[in-house]
């Protein structure tokens, strides 16, 4: 997951540059095809047919993780950026609201809190970190913009644990990773049917090469990450793509980080080491099944 992590991190660099030059669903799209292609190369080098049994499944990860993904450029569009990317890291919140409230239907009140409840403190701490270090801001005229910045993280959330599920199902992540940019692909595509198609104008448009790279590694990484390993162990070390983000600010961008910026990234790296800790503790060798 920090792996991924880095990988978003850096193709959000890219982004950076590429949008100036397109729009977000043209990169939505162009990012999507450039996944399907390397995706089909890696299955075949893996030997793994892109056939599935399971049609229904890969349709409504596909779906759940466009919608997040569109709501989040619309978040970002109309709100600030730091606003816009905390509402979106709360699906690692989500997640962990959804495991221990599911594992208390099942009448598993013992488990949930012994075993899950601290790994739930950490992600709400990774949480607060992520909040102190973007220090998101609010006002009345943004409402819709924030409702819709939440539904992008609750909707990350529920595509992060299908991606669980495919697994269990026994997919592939290629496989998995495939049909989400296949998805990406069409949504960005009915997009540009209304914001329409920028010109290409080189080399500038080579930004959207290692975008599609970078995306599809990071997906399949994360993918790996989430088919694997505990599920709030997963959830929280993905703050660590704010810490690479806020890193490149500073190197690249030029950005100042204030202090209350600092001790925000050192809580979210703190949080993570905790989870690790907890987790090997309160279940050692516990299968992904188990989280």
């Amino acid at each position: 997951m920090v792996l991924a992590s880095l990988f978003f991190a850096t193709m959000g660099v890219c982004i950076k540059f590429a949008s100036s030059h397109f729009n977000s669903f043209e990169i939505v799209c162009y990012r999507g095809v450039v996944g399907v292609v390397f995706l089909v190369g890696l299955a075949r080098a893996q030997g793994v047919s892109l056939g599935t049994r399971v049609p229904a499944m890969h349709l409504w990860r596909s779906i759940v993780g466009t919608i997040s993904l569109t709501a989040w450029f619309y978040a970002i569009a109309v709100l600030p950026l730091a606003t816009a990317m905390t509402l979106n890291y709360m699906s690692s919140v989500w997640i962990a609201t959804f495991l221990l409230g599911g594992a208390l239907l099942l009448q598993k009140q013992g488990t949930a809190v012994r075993a899950q409840g601290p790994l739930f403190i950490t992600v709400l701490a990774g949480f607060a970190g992520v909040a102190m270090l973007l220090r998101p801001t609010f006002s009345g005229d943004q409402a819709l913009g924030s409702l819709v910045g939440l539904m992008s993280g609750l909707f990350a959330a529920l595509a992060y644990l299908q991606v669980a599920a495919l697994a269990r199902a026994g997919e592939p992540e290629s496989r998995t990773v495939f049909y989400f940019s296949l998805g990406a692909v069409v949504v960005g595509a009915v997009g540009m049917l209304f914001t329409g198609a920028s010109a290409w104008h080189w080399p500038s448009a080579l930004w959207l090469l290692p975008i599609g790279v970078l995306a599809a590694l990071g997906q399949l990484c994360m993918t790996r990450a989430y088919s694997s390993g505990a599920t709030l162990l997963v959830a929280n070390l993905q703050y660590a793509g704010i810490v690479f983000a806020a890193l490149y600010s500073l190197l690249i961008f030029g950005d100042q980080l204030p202090l209350i910026g600092w001790l925000g990234m050192t809580l979210i790296v703190a949080s993570g080491i905790t989870a690790t800790v907890l987790r090997n503790r309160a279940v050692p060798q516990a299968p992904a099944e188990e989280h």
